[in-house]
This record gives structure tokens, sequence and C-alpha cells, in this order.
């Protein structure tokens, strides 16, 4: 097995690339793909992995294929990145025992959204202080904020809260939206409050990833078909470059805004990255999407343009 190289903590930067799991046409693990994509990122220069995330088809596999994804990417990164590995359940039970495996097998944290229909924030840091004391403190912890699919409201005061009491806490993964002034808040107010400073990364496709790294995020945590773009406009930012980098960014923004679709992005993604060799198959395992052939025409007129762009 690989071995646990990497902790995840505070000083995490750059590009953690959210991982899709590669299916056969027959819906089944393609596991020759899960090693040519881990190939494809990694020669792409990414920081870091998050694999079985929400965009990684995570609830469609069962438990046999959840510790087979993990023990492939693992092994086949074998250590010279982070994996972050997502195990957000409603069981807590469940994300106890994911957790462990995960951290077994290499691993160099979790990744934990809050439980469907936390309402106030009372109920939302009860459920992650539950979380943190049943994970305990060797396990570092990556909060995943992202409202629109978990419908569940993290505040400021509750992140700030969880930073003081869970030294485990040492990562958000930003994808409130809107959620800038968000960002701004948790930035200024950990400063003049003298709070320990946690590693922001930004999701949400990296739609907003320029403005999101002037606001003080440290990287992106997305899974955007070119991810040497990701890679590339994060170094800029680290250089001080911030017009170069969105100057750069802005070529590739017309196909990372389409791949952005709520329902069809996916899907979009999967086909990108099986043009550009990284996978076998684009198919998204059921309930998922299918592209028609106008959606085939639009992507390739999209991508040529892009193209055409970066001459």
């Amino acid at each position: 097995m690989s071995k646990n190289t990497h902790r995840l903590d505070e000083k995490a930067s750059g590009v953690y690339i959210i991982a899709a799991t590669p299916f056969g046409d027959d819906g089944e693990l393609d596991l020759y793909s899960i090693d040519s994509l881990t190939d494809f990122y990694l020669e792409k220069g990414v920081t870091g992995f998050t694999i079985l995330g929400m965009m990684g088809e995570a609830p469609k596999l069962s438990e046999s294929e959840t510790t087979t994804v993990m023990e492939r990417i693992l092994k086949r990164v074998n250590g010279r990145v982070p994996v972050v590995v997502g195990v957000s359940h409603s069981s807590n039970r469940h994300v106890q025992r994911l957790s462990n495996e995960a951290m077994s097998l290499g691993a160099a944290g979790v990744m934990v959204a809050p439980a469907p229909n936390l309402k106030t924030d009372e109920q939302v840091h009860g459920y992650y202080a539950g979380i943190a004391n049943l994970l305990g403190k060797d396990i570092p912890i990556c909060l995943q904020d992202f409202p629109q699919s978990t419908a569940v409201h993290t505040s400021v005061a509750v992140i700030h809260r969880l930073i003081d009491e869970f030294p485990q806490v040492v990562m958000l993964k930003h994808e409130d939206f809107p959620g800038m002034r968000k960002l701004t808040r948790i930035r200024k107010e950990s400063e003049a409050e003298g709070r320990r400073r946690i590693s922001i990364l930004v999701g949400n496709g990296g739609l907003f990833l320029p403005q999101e790294m002037l606001r003080g995020a440290d990287g992106a945590m997305t899974g955007f078909a070119y991810p040497e773009m990701l890679v590339q406009v994060c170094k800029l930012f680290a250089d001080g470059k911030a017009d170069q980098a969105e100057d750069l960014f802005n070529i590739y923004l017309p196909l990372l805004r389409h791949e952005f679709q709520y329902g069809i992005g996916l899907a979009l993604r999967k086909e990108t990255l099986r043009r550009r060799g990284a996978i076998r198959s684009a198919f998204v395992r059921k309930p998922g999407p299918a592209l028609d052939g106008t959606d085939h025409e639009e992507l390739t007129r999209l991508i040529a343009r892009q193209d055409a762009l970066l001459g």
C-alpha cells in the first residue's frame, strides 16, 4: 500500500484536483483509466488529489468499489502528492469507518460535508464537533462548505469556532455561492482576532478563481478538464503576477464556464478528458447525464476556439 508521506496541514496550497471516477461504457469501474487519469493529473502538475468527491460520483459506488478506487489511486500516486478522500455520509459511523480506511491506505486527510437538513449554527457546529471527536486528532479534516448541494449554511462564526476548538480542522473547501465576501470575512476576522490561519481552497469549477486568490484563497480544489491552467494560474498568483494569471484564466473561461453547468457539467468534463486521452470512456453512471449530438458539436467548437487563442 501507499505510504502516508504527506499529512494535510494549514499550509496546503496550489491545486488539489477533484478526480473523476472512470467507468467503461458498460458502467463498470475502468481500472486502466483510473491509472491513466491519475498519471494525466500528475503530468499536469497538480499539487494534490481529492478523490470520492461529489463530482467523483462517490454516492454511486458500492463499498467495495469505494475501497478499490482508494487503493488504486493511492497506489498509483505512491506518495508523490497528498491525497484527500471525501468521506461525507449521512451515517457518522460510516464516516469514521471510511476515514480510518482511507488513512490506513495512505491518505493525507479527509473531506467532510455537513449532513443534510441542519438548520441552525448550533446544529452545524454540533455535527462537525461530533465528527471531529469521533475521528480524533490524528486525522486532518477539510470542511466542505457547499450549500448548493447540501442545503446547509455554514456561517463564518461556526467556521471560526471549529478552527479554535479542533486543531485537526486544517482546511476549508470554499464553495458558497455567492461567497467571496465570506472568504474575505474569514481571512480578515481571523487576522484581527489572532486566530490560526487555515488553508482555503476554492471550488465551483474554479469559476471565480482570480478574484478568490486576491481575497486570500491558497488555491483551487476543483476538477476542470484542463488542470494545467489551474496550476499555472495559481503559480502566477504565488509569484505576484496577478494580471498575467487573470489573462491566462480568461482564455479558458468560456470552456470552464461551459463545464460548470449543473446537471450536464460532469458529462462535459468526462468527454473532454476522454478527448484528451486521459480516460477511455466518458460514461457517467446512472442517474446521470449523457451528451447528445449538439452538445458534442458545441464542445468541439469551444475547444477549437480555446486552442486557437492559446496558439
